[in-house]
């Protein structure tokens, strides 16, 4: 007989049992097995051989029979390839969707909870994004399923059964509730927790540093600078040729009308998302093109970009409408990238990266031109050049406004947090393979 699995063999021993509860009820069964397996029959023969191979494992499970463990595994009838990952997916980034990514190689349906606001007030502290703006990240993600929303901060057995879910994932690092205790003891406990490894050097509690130290260079556009004093900003980012492998999509190929989209991608969000779903359904395969730090620190101005290129490429990569990623992509559309990727239409939104709002920013950067050419003057010129409606007027400095308009609200939460991950690192930090 093919391996059986040990939850799998669990349950075949517990059938095993049934069974002979009920044959032991009907003594006229008793008579026909006996008359069954002492005849010479092929079929008999080859179930006797087959049942010894169990006997010696089936007499260890009767002997070491725990009514608990029996009972626990008699209401777990959940699915255990639908695997469950929540969050709260605040202002998201790559290393949000490499541990969905992780979670959806656990399993063959990945089911996404996203905790609502009150939950994470009463756990977290408050959100930088919308609960809509960040379902709709979610939504967004190549590699979920289902989403569900408003799940509760700390799932229960219950939670996951009503999900048909038989594992939750997470990170090798402990989630805190409200209460000060770790927000999936239960679900370890009975054996349906799933560990996945954290994403090194990135997340939301850094990201917020990194905003918060923007006041101290961008005194043109906030009023109240903060100090750099008051925050501790320090990376870990770990960059890796095998996660942006597992990112790409190496089985998709460019083929049918190829449509070209380009920008920096900082601090990733709804408004990049819709605009990039826009110009998919303008053809048949997206190419995507991210700026290089350096050219969109030329462009945008001091302290930008918030994110690096490794970090804003896998940001793009995780999205389902992306089927391609030029990584620093030329700020200016030349002939030879055209011929080159064979494209066919060059799209932007109706907030493009050339928007005049941020003309006094991109005066910060070092080496500004204020002659400078249209990027797009080629594909226009060649009528091949599109434009669609930004449908959300979010924008990467909408977020930048929200740090700093709640600064205080923000920095307290942000130095509870970075003390976590401060101890993460330094204490509780150990290796875990990532998948």
């Amino acid at each position: 007989m093919p391996e059986i699995a040990f939850e799998d063999k669990r349950h075949f021993f517990m059938t095993l049992c049934k069974a002979a509860l009920f044959f032991n009820q009907n003594s006229q069964f008793i008579s026909m097995m006996q008359d069954m397996f002492t005849t010479n029959h092929l079929l008999a023969q080859q179930v006797t051989s087959e049942f010894n191979q169990y006997t010696e494992e089936l007499l260890s499970f009767v002997n070491s029979y725990n009514s608990s463990e029996i009972l626990t595994l008699s209401r777990v009838r959940a699915d255990p390839d639908r695997i469950y990952i929540d969050g709260c997916w605040d202002i998201m980034h790559s290393g949000h969707f490499n541990a969905i990514r992780q979670a959806k190689m656990l399993g063959k349906i990945l089911v996404v909870g996203v905790h609502n606001d009150d939950e994470i007030v009463r756990n977290k502290g408050m959100p930088v994004m919308t609960n809509q703006e960040r379902l709709s990240m979610v939504r967004a993600c190549k590699w979920v399923d289902e989403v569900v929303e408003n799940a509760p901060y700390s799932a229960t057995e219950g939670w996951l059964d009503s999900l048909n879910c038989r594992y939750i994932a997470h990170g090798d690092d402990i989630a805190i509730n409200s209460e000060g205790v770790d927000a999936y003891a239960q679900l370890k406990n009975a054996g349906r927790f799933k560990i996945i490894k954290r994403t090194e050097g990135i997340s939301t509690t850094m990201i917020v540093g990194k905003l918060l130290l923007m006041t101290v260079e961008n005194k043109a556009a906030y009023s109240e600078p903060m100090i750099a004093t008051d925050i501790n900003y320090k990376s870990n980012f770990i960059a890796t040729t095998r996660r942006i492998s597992e990112f790409a999509n190496r089985t998709r190929r460019p083929e049918g009308k190829i449509i070209y989209v380009d920008g920096s991608f900082d601090l990733f969000h709804i408004g990049h998302v819709e605009t990039l779903k826009k110009a998919k359904e303008l053809g048949d395969f997206l190419i995507v093109g991210v700026h290089d730090d350096l050219t969109v620190n030329q462009h945008k101005g001091s302290n930008y970009p918030i994110m690096n290129l490794y970090e804003r490429v896998l940001n793009v990569l995780a999205v389902k409408y992306v089927d391609e990623v030029v990584i620093a992509a030329p700020w200016t559309i030349t002939e030879d990238l055209l011929k080159s990727l064979n494209i066919q239409m060059v799209v932007q939104g109706s907030i493009s990266k050339l928007d005049v709002e941020h003309s006094q920013r991109r005066k910060q950067s070092l080496e500004y031109n204020d002659e400078e050419d249209d990027p797009y003057l080629l594909p226009k010129a060649l009528g091949i050049y599109q434009e669609v409606q930004s449908e959300s007027e979010l924008e990467t400095k909408h977020i930048i406004s929200r740090i700093i308009e709640n600064r205080l609200k923000v920095l307290n939460k942000y130095q509870k947090s970075s003390k976590k991950e401060q101890s993460y690192y330094e204490n509780g930090k150990t290796y875990v393979e990532e998948l």
